[in-house]
């Protein structure tokens, strides 16, 4: 039981999950929603990320199974099958239940957010349009935090959400190049290679950045300021070994999230 569990949990792709998760947390936080509305956002992003993790594992059994994945639980026969299938179905319904309690408007867009990155499972990721579903699902979530409180996002939210998305999408592929490309998965960070890969990251967290800086309106010189750290990591992302330039990138990203958190 506890050999299962302990697969089940990590099928769920616990670290997106729980990121994408917290991020929602801080933003309906930030809205200055109530205590039990933002428990209420975070059960249904909650349920919608469980459901994408176990998919996206099930889809791709046979592939990670093809390229010895030892990390994936599914593919070492760790948790079987059918629990996952049941696990993802339960994950699907209340997901659909808990995003409609959050209102018409911002269930529909959780769902949808959802559905995309559905969709970048079932096939969207062995094409040039890879990076599609993360933008629509991150640039969605803003949304769905500001519907519930009845407002539509400042135009920043979104924007800069879907660029962090992309550029999450551009990192987290980096680690699986060689796997995914002996079994066939040819997305757009497989496109560019390694060699483009990271320097397309960094511009597009630099672009994210900006968005960010502008929208919020920060001082001047706390831009600049922040601008400079970001143009010098921006540089360590492409220039850099090793882990290095991963740490740098990520370490753009959370600020940028940050920053979508603090400065609404």
């Amino acid at each position: 039981m506890t050999t299962t569990l302990r697969g089940l949990a990590l099928a769920t792709h616990p670290g997106p999950a729980l990121a994408v998760t917290a991020l929602a947390g801080l933003l309906a936080t930030a809205q200055g929603l109530g205590t039990v509305r933002v428990l209420l956002v975070l059960a249904a992003v909650l349920a919608g990320q469980l459901s994408i993790g176990w998919s996206n594992d099930l889809v791709d059994v046979s592939r990670d199974r093809r390229a010895g994945r030892g990390d994936k639980p599914l593919a070492t026969g760790a948790v079987p099958l059918d629990v996952v299938r049941r696990a993802c179905a339960v994950a699907v319904a209340l997901c659909l239940v808990l995003s409609l309690a959050l209102g018409l408007a911002p269930g529909l867009v959780h769902l949808v957010c959802v559905a995309s990155a559905w969709t970048y499972n079932l096939g969207l990721k062995s094409t040039a349009w890879s990076w599609l579903p993360y933008a629509v699902s991150f640039g969605g979530l803003p949304a769905v935090v500001s519907l519930v409180d009845g407002q539509l996002p400042p135009w920043w939210w979104p924007v800069g959400a879907a660029l962090l998305g992309v550029a999450a999408h551009l990192l987290n592929v980096l680690p699986d190049l060689d796997d995914d490309a002996a079994t066939g998965v040819r997305g757009l960070p497989h496109r560019l290679g390694r060699a483009h890969l990271a320097p397309v990251a960094a511009g597009v967290l630099v672009v994210a950045s900006a968005v960010v800086l502008v929208g919020a309106g920060a001082p001047v010189l706390v831009s600049a300021a922040i601008g400079a750290v970001v143009l010098a990591l921006a540089v360590v992302v492409v220039a850099g070994s090793g882990r290095i330039p991963f740490v740098s990138a990520v370490a753009i990203a959370l600020g940028d999230a940050m920053l979508l958190v603090v400065a609404r």
